[in-house]
């Protein structure tokens, strides 16, 4: 059996849980992350058996106009998870710092570097992609 790993917002309104996660989790550091999230970059993972366990009256959408969907809790604002518009109808990703356990996952990159914060310096050993992972000038 899978262990399944749980998580929630930021006031515990809505939980969920997964049991797999993708090998690939990047820093996406596009403006649509830095804004969603508040932060320098997002952190996402694609998750597998995931489900939504409670809060679904809080659970809301904004749809882009680039077509992607950003998932948040309209009780507390928390920024939780992700839908490209290419990406299969019950597939998401997942803001990973939502998950209250520490995860079997390991960041592999920088994303979407040409967006990012003019202030932060990316001086870690993980490599770098000016746009979506195919990019790599390096």
């Amino acid at each position: 059996m899978n262990k399944h790993y749980k998580g929630s917002c930021l006031c515990g309104a809505v939980t969920f849980n997964a049991s797999g996660f993708s090998e690939q989790a990047a820093h996406c550091h596009c403006n649509m992350c830095k804004k969603f999230h508040g932060a320098a970059f997002g952190t996402l993972v694609a998750v597998e058996q995931f489900e939504w366990l409670s809060g679904d009256e809080f659970i809301k959408e904004f749809k882009a106009t680039n077509g992607t969907v950003r998932t948040f809790c309209s009780q507390c604002g928390s920024s939780l998870g992700f839908h490209s518009k290419d990406s299969a109808p019950d597939s998401i990703e997942i803001a990973i710092s939502t998950f209250d356990e520490k995860l079997p996952i390991n960041i592999d990159a920088h994303i979407y570097a040409n967006y990012k914060a003019h202030w932060m310096h990316l001086d870690d050993s993980l490599p770098i992609f000016d746009e979506v992972r195919d990019s790599n000038t390096d």
